[in-house]
């Protein structure tokens, strides 16, 4: 089974909007109802679970069932941060899954994520049991003086560089392995930054990288929300075309 949990308790404070930003409409749909439906839409997902705020519960539940996103099976309770969002998304997965099962991480507000991403992310994990939707840098890099962030300490070489988003894909045993790694060794509140991958980093795993394109965002700021909107009217300007 591959299952998809999307995290969707964040409050979105960086768009400065009057809600939660995985809830603002574009083009007459919520961000989150634009992420799930590419989800919706692959063969390849068998269920999805996501994973929300407590007092968003019942909004959530009907905003699945007002657009028919037949594959959301389960609604569970976020934690403060996203490593504990994380974890009790996989607490509320063990009694359903399988260790060889594909459990997909991924936002509720990246909505430019597609079917060719997601099936890639699958089949890498299933190679090697984790995936990590990649792209090679693109951007001249350097790194910041950490006493004076106005200015840079040395330059970076662009093709040593990737950027990493989401999906983040893991076979199930393997996630549950790594989290309780880290629960042992006391290394999530450490994290400079908390995420599935700078987990891996501090345990020594290996990411294995799968397709990503460079639209692939997490939608963080209002001028994100701009951008999907434009990406959609160009789509359904070209699907009007054909």
């Amino acid at each position: 089974m591959n299952v998809a949990m999307i995290l969707a308790g964040g409050v979105g404070s960086r768009v400065g909007a009057a809600i939660p930003k995985q809830f603002i409409q574009v083009q007459g749909k919520p961000i989150l109802i634009h992420t799930l439906e590419v989800f919706q839409a692959d063969e390849a997902i068998d269920a999805i679970e996501l994973v929300c705020i407590q007092s968003h519960m019942d909004v959530i539940w009907d905003m699945v069932r007002q657009y028919g996103i037949t594959k959301v099976r389960w609604v569970c309770t976020g934690g403060a941060t996203y490593q504990d969002s994380v974890l009790n998304g996989l607490h509320n997965l063990e009694p359903h899954c399988q260790d060889d099962d594909i459990v997909l991480i991924h936002f509720g507000v990246s909505p430019f994520v597609d079917q060719e991403i997601i099936d890639d992310s699958i089949a890498v994990c299933r190679a090697h049991g984790n995936a990590i939707s990649s792209n090679p840098c693109v951007l001249c890099m350097c790194a910041k003086d950490p006493e004076d962030a106005s200015r840079s300490t040395e330059g970076l070489d662009r093709e040593t560089l990737m950027g990493l988003n989401s999906p983040q894909t893991f076979r199930m045993d393997y996630l549950r392995e790594l989290y309780a790694e880290g629960l042992e060794k006391n290394v999530m509140d450490t994290l400079v930054d908390p995420h599935t991958t700078t987990l891996m980093f501090a345990l020594g795993r290996t990411l294995y990288f799968s397709k990503s394109s460079q639209a692939n965002i997490k939608i963080t700021t209002k001028e994100d929300i701009a951008l999907f909107e434009g990406f959609l009217l160009a789509k359904q300007l070209r699907q009007q075309q054909t």
